[in-house]
């Protein structure tokens, strides 16, 4: 549990109110059905729904059978064609069943039903490491990355009011700007004169160019990795580390929990891991908190920074945030931003569609943004919302019901883990007309003389539910970090389609890899040519 050292204040208050009064009413509407009560009666038992076969699963996972070579959600995409929708995963040393489904008006039920204090199953290493194993560091305050329940309630109400509020965003503009001009700077350093490619490590530069975004948010400070200080050793070990936790990562949370019962090989890599990640990101941050405190500002509140207005609510939480943010925001943008130059690259139409807007907001290439022209950027929201569908960074999402639901006229009572997949969705026709072709214009709104041309309705290209697609996830447990993840691509994707034309060839089939997220696969060799004014 979240220990307070000061009492938090009114607004604080008033918003962990507003969540439960929300989810009070939402209850009591469910409860109060009666129409979903004789639904309920209605509804086929909990075990009828098609389960998976341990030993036909087991089997298919060992050498020789036909999941040892596939990914995670292809293995899930196979297992649909065979049973349908919706199915079960049986539970396995210390996993527990699973209901998967395939269905967006089943993600939407399982949403409306989740209270005030969402649970996800998963990040169970995480939990042990700092629950267990590092307790005496975090003292209670895990974070967001490890926390379920009231404790995750807490310290999202304690940090909600500064990372979630637009304003926020407004203060680092500059700061951001100057980091997309060194990484502009950078791409013209390493691109070879001749067929200004880059190299096949620019996957590194990208993450670099991640976490200085990061920090200047975290740390309230550039780190400076695109230029003067490359051969930071703490950066080298952090781009290792959660490379290496990512995938060691996918093995513990998909695999049988052994884990729990015996120390494994896997399970003593990523500890160890873990503990220099920990290592790591809290010199990162104490540095940062020994530099306020010696150089402390004088700015009015609006002004502080994330990391001044966390230090203010309570020391111990603007650490833990500090670290989450460097742990969770640096290979994740890094593989959006992946996606969305591949997109790009693919798409010269709509790429030079891209920067006639960009050309309005920054008509020299080294101007400056401003909160004005930032607003009106529809072409740019929507090439990035349409790369994370093509190129998602997830297969989906997962929660524990809070209430008794009835799918696909199954009963599934409350408290059943239930993975949530939209892998396989994000192009299906029938959910996104055309769903294999890259139109950010699906993201924008029609105008009537559009519509009345077409013969179409509105949003003809629109997706068959809004539940879908939820990149950053959906409700109280939405990604903290989405609004300056948001200024993050939108700023760097302007400044680099103002720079440069930007140019892919090569093959791109399995372009990502799935671990605990979907990560780079192959060789980054983007051609940048530069515009010519």
């Amino acid at each position: 549990m979240l220990k307070q050292r000061a009492p938090l204040p009114s607004i604080l208050k008033t918003f962990q109110l507003r969540l439960q009064t929300s989810a009070a009413a939402q209850a009591n509407t469910t409860d109060g059905d009666s129409t979903f009560s004789s639904e309920w009666e209605n509804a086929r038992p909990y075990d009828e729904i098609p389960k998976v076969g341990i030993f036909d699963l087991v089997r298919n996972m060992l050498p020789g059978g036909k999941y040892v070579e596939m990914q995670f959600p292809d293995v899930m995409l196979d297992m649909r064609r065979q049973m349908g929708p919706l199915f079960r995963l049986p539970a396995m040393l210390g996993r527990p069943e699973f209901v998967v489904s395939h269905d967006p008006n089943h993600f939407e039920r399982v949403y409306r039903v989740e209270g005030i204090w969402p649970e996800r199953p998963g990040n169970d290493i995480i939990r042990h490491h700092r629950n267990v194993l590092q307790k005496d560091f975090f003292q209670g305050v895990d974070g967001l990355l490890a926390t379920q329940g009231k404790s995750w309630a807490d310290f999202r109400t304690a940090v909600n009011p500064v990372l979630m509020q637009p304003k926020t965003v407004r203060l680092y503009y500059k700061k951001m700007s100057q980091v997309n001009k060194e990484f502009i700077q950078r791409i013209r350093e390493i691109r070879n004169s001749t067929t200004l490619e880059v190299p096949d490590t620019f996957e590194e530069e990208i993450n670099r160019w991640t976490l200085e975004s990061v920090s200047v948010v975290a740390l309230d400070k550039q780190l400076g990795l695109m230029k003067d200080n490359r051969n930071d050793p703490n950066a080298k070990k952090l781009f290792e580390g959660l490379n290496a936790f990512f995938s060691l990562a996918a093995d513990i949370e998909f695999k049988p929990a052994i884990w729990r019962y015996i120390a494994t090989p896997t399970y003593k890599k990523i500890i160890k891991v873990l503990d220099e990640l920990q290592d790591v990101t809290n010199d990162y941050v104490n540095e940062a908190l020994v530099r306020l405190e010696q150089s402390p500002t004088n700015k009015p509140e609006h002004e502080k920074s994330v990391l001044e207005k966390l230090v203010k609510i309570d020391k111990k939480v603007a650490s833990v945030m500090a670290m989450d943010m460097l742990m969770a925001g640096v290979d994740t943008t890094s593989t959006v931003m992946t996606g969305i130059l591949l997109s790009l690259a693919k798409n010269p139409e709509k790429q030079a569609k891209l920067r006639e807007e960009v050309l309005n907001i920054l008509p020299n290439k080294d101007s400056e943004f401003t909160e004005a022209s930032m607003k009106n950027v529809p072409y740019l929201r929507a090439c990035i919302k349409e790369s994370l569908r093509l190129y998602p960074l997830a297969a989906g999402n997962a929660r524990f019901i809070k209430s008794d639901l009835v799918l696909d006229g199954y009963r599934v009572p409350k408290n059943s883990a239930m993975m949530m997949l939209s892998y396989g969705l994000l192009t299906d026709n029938h959910h996104y007309p055309r769903g294999n072709e890259f139109l950010p214009e699906r993201w924008l709104r029609s105008t009537k003389e559009e519509e009345s041309e077409s013969g179409k309705c509105p949003h003809s290209l629109k997706a068959s539910s809004p539940f879908v697609y939820l990149p950053f996830g959906f409700g109280s447990r939405i990604c903290i970090g989405k609004r300056i993840v948001e200024m993050e691509l939108e700023l760097g994707l302007a400044r680099l389609i103002r720079n440069f034309h930007v140019e892919y060839n090569y093959p791109t089939e399995n372009a990502f890899k799935a671990v605990l997220i979907n990560m780079p696969n192959i060789p980054l060799k983007f051609k940048f040519t530069d515009v010519e004014k």
